[in-house]
């Protein structure tokens, strides 16, 4: 019932669902491009019409208050981000004893304009050993899904190629704030 509600809603903003997730118990998501607040309404939507459970990761003051409950029921994992406190390790150790989990990570870290993409999703993905699986929502043609899954090679700069050639037509909702598919390797990497 709730992915026919799902599908009813996009319908009437005129989104449609694209190619579904991958068929795999546990992998990390990539949520990319993220450049609006609207994606996570989005995102829970097609996980809707997808019949998902994910859990995502979201800034720690979006749980405050009332807020909160809602936001947990619906797969959020609340993070603060003002303290490095071994987020991607948490990630792993989550991941590798879980039966089943998709955890989404949006790979710029911020909706703001990012000089490139983090390298967490990659090194959680290759610490708890699942693949990478390429989530989208394409504003220009008002489409959300997946593309491939990606085996992480260890060979994180290979791999960004292979990413930034799925991701190099896929427009956010406000395309100039999409970091650019390569790594960022300024401090805060």
């Amino acid at each position: 019932m709730r992915s026919l509600i799902a599908r009813l809603i996009l319908g009437l903003f005129g989104w449609r669902a694209g190619p579904p997730p991958p068929n795999l118990k546990k992998y990390v998501m990539i949520a990319a491009p993220h450049t609006s607040s609207w994606d996570v309404p989005l995102l829970v939507l097609f996980s809707w019409v997808f019949n998902m459970r994910m859990q995502w990761m979201m800034k720690s003051e979006m749980f405050r208050g009332l807020r909160g409950p809602f936001f947990r029921a619906l797969g959020g994992i609340a993070i603060d981000r003002s303290q490095r406190n071994n987020m991607v390790q948490q990630c792993i150790d989550i991941l590798k004893n879980a039966d089943e989990m998709v955890v989404v990570v949006p790979p710029e870290g911020t909706r703001a304009n990012a000089r490139g993409w983090k390298t967490g999703f990659y090194h959680i993905a290759v610490g708890a050993g699942v693949p990478i699986a390429t989530g989208y929502l394409d504003y220009a043609n008002k489409r959300g899904g997946f593309g491939p899954a990606l085996v992480p090679t260890g060979d994180i700069d290979a791999d960004m190629e292979i990413l930034r050639d799925f991701y190099k037509h896929i427009a956010g909702k406000y395309p100039e704030r999409f970091g650019q598919v390569r790594i960022d390797r300024g401090e805060n990497s």
